[in-house]
């Protein structure tokens, strides 16, 4: 399965498209900052699948199917909708002890690049992205890293639709990946 392609064969869409694309990402992040996450689901189209791969350190002689990742070994999110539904539950239970007291999220996107899709009504979207985690008095934990996304319209409105993150960390050093990136 490929997740995402190579942007060296995409048309970069136009000024007005970018522009529609790069603040609907960072709107993006001001609804899951402000913990909406009914929101957020409403951006989600009803095929998403959000994936975050485990990165594994390889010698260069010896690639996994993508370089550092591979779709049959562990990852640290490979959802579908009912999945991302599910965990957004999740956060507003009493038993949810990850989330009490809260963290508090402040993600930055940035590098962003915009190109048409295969499909028409379909965007290839890839991003850099910075989340910034605390919690508690003493808790923060950094995550930077790539986002490659494909957002397509429907009915008009654009839905994320495939979204792989790749952190460049094979190990993370946080208590919790509880957030969304």
């Amino acid at each position: 399965m490929m997740f995402y392609k190579s942007s060296d064969h995409l048309t970069p869409v136009s000024v007005e498209e970018y522009h529609r694309i790069s603040t609907l990402l960072a709107k993006e992040y001001r609804i899951l900052d402000e913990e909406r996450f009914s929101d957020w689901l409403d951006l989600l189209h009803p095929e998403i699948h959000y994936w975050m791969p485990g990165i594994e350190n390889r010698r260069r002689e010896n690639p996994l199917e993508y370089g550092f990742f591979d779709s049959k070994h562990m990852a640290y999110f490979d959802d579908a909708i009912r999945d991302i539904k599910r965990r957004v539950s999740r956060f507003s239970q009493p038993s949810a002890w990850a989330e009490n007291p809260g963290t508090r999220n402040v993600h930055i996107v940035a590098g962003i690049e915009a190109f048409y899709g295969e499909e028409a009504g379909e965007y290839c979207v890839y991003s850099t992205f910075q989340n910034i985690r605390s919690r508690g008095l003493d808790e923060e934990y950094i995550f930077s890293g790539r986002r490659y996304d494909t957002w397509s319209l429907v009915d008009g409105v654009l839905k994320l639709k495939k979204r792989l993150i790749l952190m460049p960390n094979a190990t993370l050093t946080c208590k919790n990946i509880n957030t969304f990136i």
